[in-house]
């Protein structure tokens, strides 16, 4: 019965949540630099910042060994752990429940769902992620140049996977630090010209991340394989800010039900 594995089924399971294969993909990166204090803010302990104050806006689609179709974006930090350097997910947005339990639940990416878009004119793109009716990221490129596709392209990133405590007071153990060492093998690579918004609201704070200037837009096609892993641990009590920030608001006004009915009594 489907409620209980047999040991086959977890076995072809674990086969494909242990060797993920993103293929068809497109992905659109804008990525530009912020101060450097903002950096140092939204990093979580066990995570330094990189060699410079840069962060990524991405919008993309893929298709997949084990989640099926679906798009989405994300914002990635330039960070470091020891003597890795990888890009911190920040914020990520996908279109589909599928994808959203398997990169939350094995990664820990922080995904919530949303709406997105992604075009081609030529050798413009523009895209764009959408979450409660507001554009949390706009994005526009004019992709001049090709890039080398001979040789794979390495997309490291560190990511959290954390739990509440089931009395809603705290974490329920320490946090996990998992680093996803991802490989795209590319049709396609180019890059060029690019502008960015980044909107904001309590729920997505993207707004508090200053654009001081563009750095370029990159544009790639082709399959991305990987793997992922853990690489440390931070205390329960020293994540619990990172977690509460990526979660939702639950206190904000909006959600209180109960509160918005007796007030129309």
């Amino acid at each position: 019965m489907g409620f209980v594995k047999t040991k086959k089924e977890i076995a072809e399971i674990q086969k494909v949540v242990g060797n993920p294969r993103f293929t068809n993909c497109e992905m659109l990166m804008v990525e530009f630099n912020t101060r450097p204090e903002i950096v140092k803010h939204v990093l979580p302990p066990g995570l330094e910042p990189g060699p410079e104050p840069v962060i990524a806006a991405m919008v993309g689609r893929w298709q997949s060994n084990g989640v099926g179709d679906f798009e989405g974006g994300a914002i990635y930090v330039a960070a470091r752990h020891g003597d890795i350097e990888a890009t911190y997910v920040l914020a990520m947005y996908m279109t589909t429940d599928t994808a959203i339990m398997y990169g939350r639940e094995v990664f820990g990416e922080p995904k919530k769902q949303a709406k997105m878009s992604l075009h081609h004119l030529g050798n413009r793109m523009n895209g764009w992620v959408e979450r409660g009716g507001v554009r949390l990221i706009e994005m526009e490129a004019d992709l001049q140049k090709n890039l080398d596709i001979s040789q794979p392209i390495k997309l490291p990133s560190f990511n959290i996977k954390a739990r509440p405590a089931t009395n809603g007071i705290g974490l329920e153990e320490d946090a996990i630090l998992t680093l996803a060492e991802l490989e795209g093998r590319l049709t396609t690579h180019r890059e060029g010209k690019g502008s960015l918004v980044l909107r904001g609201t309590i729920n997505d704070p993207l707004d508090e991340l200053e654009i001081v200037d563009i750095r370029r837009a990159v544009y790639f096609e082709g399959d991305v394989i990987g793997q992922a892993r853990t690489i440390g641990r931070i205390p329960a009590k020293d994540f619990l800010p990172y977690l509460y920030a990526r979660m939702e608001d639950f206190s904000a006004p909006e959600f209180n039900t109960e509160r918005n009915l007796k007030s129309n009594l």
